[in-house]
């Protein structure tokens, strides 16, 4: 959302984390949960944070996101409970510090992964940094795209019946010059060439693209925002499943847009936010969550697709729409923005093959 900050540091480069081993996947059907933006609340510049402490934030969404096999997003944000940002903050530019008390309800969600490759994992410095890390670290869930920091995660599910595991390996990149960028191919194609090997499936996750309600639309080419590179993003998912990506799920617009099915793999360009329930608008097509659920084979190709639709209510969360207004919105976006698309999208979000 609108400005960006600077900071780098070098930790780790990669991670591991192994999922408990009361839940186990089957070899040749793998379950994916992905949703856009999170943002549980903020300390700064006032306290704007949900009822009870959070508790109820993921209520409808917790038993889609707990039966996946493996559930991400994008922590948009800090979990830090200090530090002093660098941001001159208006109604067009935002700085996020969600209490680390909030963190486990993260995990209590369901999540296993969280990309930080966005333009708010700076907004209180190295110290927002290192605190959403330790955070993450601590909870068991994955992490990555804070350029010269952690490049991937590979979070790793037991096989039902089996002593084996099944590697599931995530990258991050973003826009922002702390990221890890999408637009610097050459490392993009270094990072995807290293950590294809390591795994079963691939999963990138990006923030990329234009802002706002009139940026639903997937153009051609590349697109700016507030002077910045946000990237050409068709070549760029394109380029990932040829690099050997299975699933490519974007955010950042704070909107929906289309899905398509390339080379047999799912690529969702924008999954806008999930969960921002104070401080932020959410009028219109801005307060749509879609909760998009994919089933992949063994080799990570595209078996059937769901898009659970959500409205988010403020200081509430992501509710349940029985009107199926976000699904509906992507299906009219992947009619009109993807030529002769493969997959076919129902008015209550069930994704197929044509």
């Amino acid at each position: 959302m609108g400005c960006s900050s600077q900071s780098r540091d070098v930790s780790a480069r990669e991670s591991s984390i192994s999922k408990s081993a009361e839940q186990k996947a089957t070899p040749d059907t793998l379950t994916f949960a992905f949703v856009g933006d999170i943002m549980m609340g903020t300390t700064f510049p006032s306290r704007m944070l949900p009822a009870d402490d959070g508790k109820h934030l993921f209520r409808d969404a917790k038993d889609i996101l707990q039966r996946a096999d493996i559930a991400a997003g994008n922590l948009e944000g800090t979990l830090c409970d200090g530090g002093q940002t660098k941001k001159k903050v208006s109604n067009i530019c935002y700085a996020f510090r969600t209490p680390t008390s909030y963190s486990h309800l993260l995990k209590e969600a369901g999540f296993d992964f969280l990309g930080m490759a966005n333009n708010h994992a700076n907004d209180f410095g190295l110290e927002g940094i290192v605190s959403t890390e330790k955070q993450l670290d601590a909870l068991g869930i994955g992490r990555a795209g804070i350029a010269g920091r952690q490049e991937y995660a590979i979070v790793e599910i037991p096989v039902d019946g089996d002593s084996r595991s099944i590697k599931v390996g995530f990258c991050a990149f973003g826009h922002n010059s702390y990221t890890i960028t999408h637009t610097d191919t050459a490392n993009v194609v270094r990072i995807l060439r290293k950590l294809r090997p390591q795994v079963d499936i691939l999963v990138v996750c990006f923030h990329g693209g234009a802002e706002g309600a009139k940026a639903s639309h997937l153009p051609q080419g590349k697109e700016l925002f507030l002077g910045e590179n946000r990237g050409s993003l068709r070549q760029f998912a394109h380029r990932c499943i040829d690099l050997g990506a299975d699933i490519v799920y974007g955010h950042g617009p704070h909107v929906p847009r289309c899905i398509e099915l390339y080379n047999d793999k799912l690529i969702a360009y924008s999954l806008g936010n999930f969960c921002t329930p104070k401080s932020v608008s959410l009028k219109g097509i801005s307060g749509y969550a879609p909760l998009l659920e994919v089933k992949v084979n063994g080799e990570g190709r595209f078996l059937e697709g769901k898009i659970h639709s959500f409205i988010q209510q403020p200081a509430i969360g992501p509710r349940l729409d029985g009107q199926h207004r976000a699904a509906q919105l992507i299906r009219d976006l992947t009619a009109s923005d993807i030529l002769h698309s493969q997959i076919k999208i129902s008015s209550e979000g069930d994704i197929i093959r044509r």
